[in-house]
């Protein structure tokens, strides 16, 4: 039986003028306004405004109500509803394929125990010892559990201690599965790469490419020996120590290897965690990737969530940073200005390819899959489990 669960409302707050700097919002009164838009805002005297009503002018608050609704989130049934002692997570995008919904994700079994256990052999995340796994469903409800589409590699290779969360991408005949690898040991000052498999049905059998396609900048300096992820003499470039959440998109004849970058040592930004987001570019699926001179492309965002809209991209930036919770516009996939702020989105969200995206900015979002954690009360977020759930996004007004 399908419950539903929660419900999450999105907050239009506004836009990002291009042509604004942040700094001197304050400084001048805006002349380029129309009495309309000092209406819709109750600015009553627009010769004498609070730096927040300049602010709410210059970031277009009073503008694209399209990009306001309401997420609600949903149990799914078959292999997909929780089972516990098993960690499904991470979906990929929703593929159709001969009136046969497909997805990818991440999939273990075993005890999380975190970092500093002594033991290299403990499990560290839900994500650690992994498989990519896919499953199948007639009507997006109910979901059959396929088995493994990608497995963990050889000792030695890349991708011997965990593959996960991975991403897919039709293209010209062919599938592109990419996703994160880790080599063994997982430790906390650990590197992880993006590794790609290629198949020509969605069954596979998946060809696991030799080297990954993407690693982490080489330009940061651990200090010392300790196994300290903060301590660092140098941090170096933002994706120095990951490369995380890869998503394949074919855009303007290219292929655009999205990607978020952790960065060594760490630190807190005004809005918490140091996250970021850049992009590599490929004339190939299989690559070789460069990554872009303009990286990074976000200040925030725990996950990446992107579609193609019109010419440009959409995208949603999730937990993390100063920028969490924003709805982003590009016309050209690389220079991102805020649309809307939102207060709250499902995590790691798998879109459905399939859905009419240019309907408007948020009809890639009308349904779609996404994870939760299941974790008993006073436990760190790692201990528990995770379920796949289905999400939808509708419209709403403010009489709803």
């Amino acid at each position: 039986m399908i419950k539903l669960i929660k419900i999450f409302t999105l907050s239009v707050v506004g836009l990002l003028c291009a042509c604004s700097s942040y700094e001197n919002v304050g400084e001048k009164s805006p002349t380029k306004y129309t009495q309309a838009d000092y209406d819709y805002l109750a600015i009553t005297d627009p010769k004498h405004m609070s730096l927040a009503s300049k602010r709410a002018l210059a970031r277009n608050y009073h503008k694209y109500e399209e990009w306001f609704g309401r997420f609600t989130v949903y149990n799914l049934g078959g292999d997909f509803a929780y089972e516990e002692g098993v960690i499904r997570r991470d979906p990929s995008r929703v593929l159709l394929i001969n009136d046969m919904y497909y997805t990818w994700y991440t999939r273990s079994t075993g005890e999380t125990k975190g970092f500093g256990t002594g033991d290299p052999e403990a499990k560290v995340f839900p994500w650690d010892k992994s498989e990519i796994w896919y499953a199948t469903s007639k009507d997006g409800w109910v979901w059959d559990e396929k088995g493994p589409a990608v497995v963990r590699g050889e000792t030695g290779r890349y991708d011997d201690r965990s593959v996960f969360t991975p991403e897919i991408l039709a293209h010209d005949g062919k599938y592109y599965l990419v996703y994160q690898a880790i080599k063994a040991p997982y430790n906390d000052r650990a590197k992880n790469t993006v590794g790609m498999a290629v198949a020509e049905t969605p069954d596979g059998p998946w060809k696991v490419l030799d080297a990954p396609i993407l690693t982490p900048a080489a330009n940061g300096e651990w200090l010392g020996e300790e196994d300290n992820r903060f301590a660092v003499i140098k941090q170096g470039d933002f994706d120095s120590h990951k490369v995380h959440d890869p998503t394949l998109m074919f855009y303007k004849g290219q292929f655009y290897l999205y990607y978020k970058g952790e960065r060594m040592g760490e630190r807190l930004t005004s809005g918490g965690r140091e996250i970021r987001w850049g992009v590599a570019i490929s004339d190939k699926p299989e690559g070789p990737y460069k990554k872009s001179r303009a990286n990074p492309i976000t200040q925030s965002g725990h996950e990446i969530c992107i579609w193609q809209h019109k010419h440009g991209m959409v995208m949603i930036s999730t937990d993390d940073g100063p920028e969490a919770g924003t709805v982003q516009w590009s016309d050209d996939g690389i220079n991102f200005d805020i649309r809307a702020y939102i207060a709250k989105t499902p995590d790691a969200m798998g879109l459905v390819d399939s859905l009419d995206s240019e309907a408007h900015p948020m009809a890639a979002l009308e349904w779609g899959l996404s994870h939760e954690y299941i974790v008993a009360p006073d436990q760190p977020w790692w201990s528990g489990g995770n379920a796949i759930q289905r999400f939808e996004f509708n419209a709403v007004n403010v009489h709803d």
